[in-house]
């Protein structure tokens, strides 16, 4: 039942970036929960209280998104943004973690794996990019999706709405002011997130993960399905799930499915 969800509790920890803002509901072993590009941690506001049910679930705004503190441009990267999520597990005392990203955040999780893989339990890989040689080749120079002009008169964020709208449920117009709020309050980070994934190097990073690793598949999601048997397949031993019905905003568009599959993902770790 509902009333049995654990309460969503929010912070903010110190880092070298700044103030990170977090939030995170229940008890136990720690789940850390990373957004796509320009959400924030209220992309899995309605995952927390399901995943919270049997770990700490914890979904932190990357810095330059949410409530946390903005970086300059330079400063972002995917190896910094990696860096900084192990400076919020360590604020909260936390030697290891479950590793959950989508999209944007999937691409961080894959980094932080790869760095230190001592501190990652398991990883959740949801809509994943493969960001290799030609994929970084095939978007130089382009204009990311939510790159738009800001204008006085404020129709920049009708054209923002329209650019989205395709890839989210026709008709959810609350997914689509979620999406929204955050936008504007990423500001430049909106476009510029895209263009920090877009410079990664994945292919030389991706070998190196060996945490237990689920990828899952978006399958309504033009932007990263197509890779997600790639990526997969370039993790030893990875484990790849598909949710049909699942677009851009899969975790707060579905988050009983995205957390039952997080969580079945784990019981069958503890199980082996």
């Amino acid at each position: 039942m509902r009333d049995s969800l654990p309460v969503i509790r929010r912070r903010f920890v110190h880092t070298s970036a700044g103030a990170i803002h977090l939030a995170s509901a229940g008890e136990g072993f720690p789940i850390l929960l990373l957004h796509q590009t320009p959400r924030s941690w209220d992309e899995f506001r309605d995952v927390l209280p399901l995943l919270g049910r049997q770990f700490q679930a914890i979904a932190m705004d990357t810095a330059g998104f949410g409530d946390s503190d903005k970086l300059p441009l330079a400063e972002h990267s995917i190896e910094r943004w990696a860096q900084i999520a192990f400076e919020v597990l360590d604020a909260l005392e936390l030697p290891r973690a479950v590793v959950c990203g989508h999209h944007t955040g999937a691409v961080t999780a894959l980094e932080m794996t790869a760095s230190q893989p001592e501190r990652v339990a398991a990883l959740v890989l949801s809509s994943c990019p493969m960001n290799d040689a030609p994929r970084r080749a095939a978007h130089a120079g382009k204009r990311t999706i939510d790159d738009v002009e800001r204008r006085a008169d404020g129709s920049h964020l009708g054209e923002l709405w329209s650019r989205r709208q395709p890839f989210y449920p026709a008709g959810d117009i609350d997914l689509m002011e979620r999406f929204m709020v955050d936008a504007i309050k990423a500001g430049e980070m909106a476009a510029h997130g895209h263009v920090v994934v877009r410079n990664y190097v994945m292919e030389q990073r991706i070998g190196l993960v060996t945490s237990p690793t689920l990828v899952l598949k978006a399958g309504s999601d033009p932007h990263s399905a197509p890779y997600a048997e790639r990526v997969a397949a370039a993790i030893a031993g990875s484990r790849l799930e598909t949710i049909e019905e699942g677009m851009v905003p899969m975790p707060d568009q579905m988050p009983q499915q995205f957390a039952e599959r997080i969580l079945g993902f784990l019981a069958q770790q503890a199980a082996g």
